[in-house]
């Protein structure tokens, strides 16, 4: 058997898979996360995944992939390393200033995020690099003496160094690194490693992010690859990156600004993997877990990429109110939307659900771990859509008359029942959805109305119907195993690195002999970090890039132009895929300006081997025919709706071809799938439910 394993550390829960590549049978479980100690959670989660299993660690010699939401929810909440920053004279304001942009206008108490690395640890030193590149000063012995005594005094974790124009030379970053690496032996850093482009506020903080997670997923990482080898697993650990791609546990350690977006791009690459399985062109995946909820569109069977993301927003919907990371990443909307998410009345008296959280400690009401506010599980419990008794297949029973308390409480100040009042949070929560899911795709210039929503995450099965009509969706695919699809998309993903640096040149201008010595360096780089997580050097496929304006302009769009092992585009080539995407950006173009190439991009990927899970076995039903209900429950779906009593079905005895019609609801161990009245189900063959809005724009049949 060719056992491959892997492990999602999400806000509430960690999600542990086991896949048999040859066989294709997939053994997965969920745990409970431990903020405090991460590693406490993993053990627990695998542990109990290969008892169920029959599997020992030994059996498993595969790398290990792995995604987290340890370095996001360390920069949200500011639980970061004590870092240091080292920068030009007279640039130590830097984070401080950002770029000047206000996010509001209008907002005279504006408000950012406190920069990861505080002003009392950030040093200047003298040294200067020209615009072209040259040193015109070097950092002198004396000077890093003096640096090196002040960040020891500062008892400093790590050191990120960024320096002016480093990104067209960053000898001298190097230089200061070597020295304090040596003398401090803490972590070090440097801008022209970690983002090599133009633009200072967003490569310091970049780099600044960068060094603040250092001391936070360094020792995560060594205990638990000292932990995984003592056990006797053969695998090494291979990290999910924001783009969609794995690398090395020590490269993943070296720069963890990369793993920024790990988890959410994991469950955008099972929702590709998903699309080209049932030939969608498109399709939008729907992640809503118990923290936050996520939506991502998959186009022509691929996730977008976007080269920055902003992240620790102080605002969730402002955008420039976080730091602005030149990180590739899946692009993708994320808002405090999950299954812990708490229900409050704001100062007006109206009700409101989100951002905050009660993550995994303590966890909604009804966990009975001590919370007392309402959150949405709460509010589904009340509904009736959750089962208290069958949470996570009985071990984790929930506590139905807690739920009922803490979301009375809140309809209290509303005059409603606990009833209404959680039918408000169920409908509330969905808007929130749906209406980040439409922005999503307003920003890409996309009607989402009719799209094929992929709901997964332990609550987004719960609330995918519903976010579906909102959005004017009527297909609806509950994959199995919906709740750890994230994990398992780890198992899917390509290892890949994607790297940029800035070198502004006119296209007509352009030197193909020093472009290809920049290229050369990207491609060593992409090289190096493929064989760290095991990639032989004859599978290594370059895809090139850039990304360029009109001569004059201040903002850039990206180009994607081809593969190969050299550049693979004329000029003429160029022009015309930049024009082409101007205008279907911007819907014109500009004659007889000059475009200028400010940043040249490559993506180093192996391609992934396809997987095929078991298919579903035959039901107790017949093929066509009505599966026999489990039990029936109360439930509510509605505001202005009674209550009715609805079939369960459990998810183990659908068979391929099963057909029934809503309401109902659909238990597995890890997640419950609720089919609103109106839409009817079939079970496809590889035990996805396939729900269908009845009505005059009903989606075509199963595939």
């Amino acid at each position: 058997m060719d056992w491959r394993l892997a492990v999602d550390i999400g806000g509430t829960f960690t999600d542990v898979v086991l896949l048999d590549a040859g066989t294709g049978r997939v053994v997965v479980d969920k745990t409970l996360t431990t903020p405090a100690a991460p590693l406490n959670g993993v053990r627990t989660g695998v542990r109990q995944l290969l008892s169920k299993a029959g599997v020992v660690p030994k059996d498993i010699t595969a790398p290990i992939v792995h995604a987290t939401t340890l370095i996001t929810n360390s920069l949200i909440e500011g639980k970061t390393g004590r870092a240091g920053l080292v920068t030009t004279l007279g640039f130590g304001d830097t984070l401080l200033i950002r770029d000047e942009h206000r996010y509001d206008m209008y907002d005279l108490q504006i408000e950012f995020p406190a920069p990861p690395i505080s002003r009392d640890r950030t040093f200047e030193i003298d040294e200067r690099v020209s615009a072209e590149g040259k040193v015109l000063a070097d950092p002198t012995v004396a000077d890093l003496e003096v640096l090196a005594k002040e960040l020891e005094a500062s008892q400093v974790e790590s050191v990120a160094v960024c320096f002016l124009n480093s990104y067209v030379n960053g000898a001298n970053e190097h230089k200061v690194a070597a020295f304090l690496r040596e003398r401090l032996g803490v972590p070090v850093c440097v801008s022209s490693e970690i983002s090599p482009q133009i633009r200072e506020y967003p490569r310091m903080i970049t780099v600044a992010c960068n060094a603040a997670t250092m001391p936070v997923i360094g020792p995560y990482l060594d205990e638990l690859q000292r932990w995984l080898k003592a056990e006797g697993f053969g695998g090494s650990v291979l990290m999910m990156l924001s783009n969609g791609g794995v690398v090395s546990a020590d490269d993943a350690a070296a720069a963890p600004i990369r793993l920024v977006e790990s988890g959410p791009a994991a469950g955008a690459l099972a929702g590709s993997w998903f699309a080209k399985r049932m030939q969608m062109d498109r399709l939008l995946c729907f992640d809503m877990g118990g923290t936050t909820a996520k939506a991502c569109l998959i186009e022509h069977g691929e996730p977008d990429l976007t080269n920055t993301f902003e992240v620790a927003r102080a605002y969730r919907f402002k955008k420039g109110s976080g730091f602005p990371v030149s990180v590739p990443s899946v692009d993708l909307v994320e808002i405090g939307a999950g299954g812990g998410s708490l229900a409050h009345l704001d100062q007006f008296g109206l009700l409101k659900v989100g951002p905050e959280s009660s993550g995994a400690e303590p966890g909604p009401a009804s966990y009975g771990q001590g919370g007392t506010e309402p959150a949405v599980t709460d509010a589904d419990v009340v509904l009736g859509l959750l089962d208290p008794a069958a949470f996570l297949g009985g071990d984790m029973p929930l506590d139905g008359s807690l739920a009922k308390a803490a979301v009375g409480r809140v309809g209290e100040g509303l005059g409603l029942s606990a009833l209404e009042s959680a039918a408000g949070i169920h409908e509330i929560v969905n808007q929130n959805m749906a209406a980040a899911a439409r922005m999503h795709g307003v920003e890409q210039g996309i009607d989402l109305r009719g799209i094929s929503v992929l709901a997964f995450g332990g609550a987004g099965p719960v609330h995918a119907c519903g976010v579906a009509e909102l959005l004017e969706s009527d297909r609806v695919i509950f994959p199995i195993n919906a709740s750890v699809l994230s994990a398992f998309g780890t198992l899917v993903s390509p290892v890949r690195i994607d790297l940029g640096r800035s070198m502004v040149r006119r296209l007509d201008l352009v030197d193909t002999a020093e472009r290809d010595r920049l290229l050369d360096q990207l491609r060593n780089e992409g090289r190096r970090v493929l064989a760290a997580a095991g990639v032989p050097d004859n599978q290594v496929v370059f895809r090139y890039g850039i990304d360029a304006r009109y001569a004059g302009q201040g903002n850039e769009i990206t180009i994607w132009l081809g593969e190969g092992e050299k550049w693979p585009s004329d000029t003429e080539t160029v022009i015309a895929a930049f024009e082409q995407n101007y205008r279907e950006i911007y819907g014109m173009t500009i004659p007889d300006v000059g475009i200028e190439v400010v940043t040249w991009r490559l993506s180093a990927m192996a391609n992934t081997t396809m997987v095929e899970p078991d298919p579903v076995a035959s039901g107790t039903a017949a093929r066509g025919s009505d599966p026999l209900a489990s039990g029936h429950r109360l439930m509510l779906f509605d505001r202005n709706a009674k209550q009715v009593q609805t079939p369960v079905y459990q998810r183990s005895d659908l068979g391929a071809g099963a057909r029934f019609s809503g309401p109902a609801v659909v238990e597995e161990r890890e997640t419950t799938a609720v089919i609103r009245p109106g839409w009817s189900v079939e079970v496809a063959s590889d035990g996805s439910l396939v729900a269908t809005r009845q009505g005059p724009n009903q989606s075509e049949g199963v595939r």
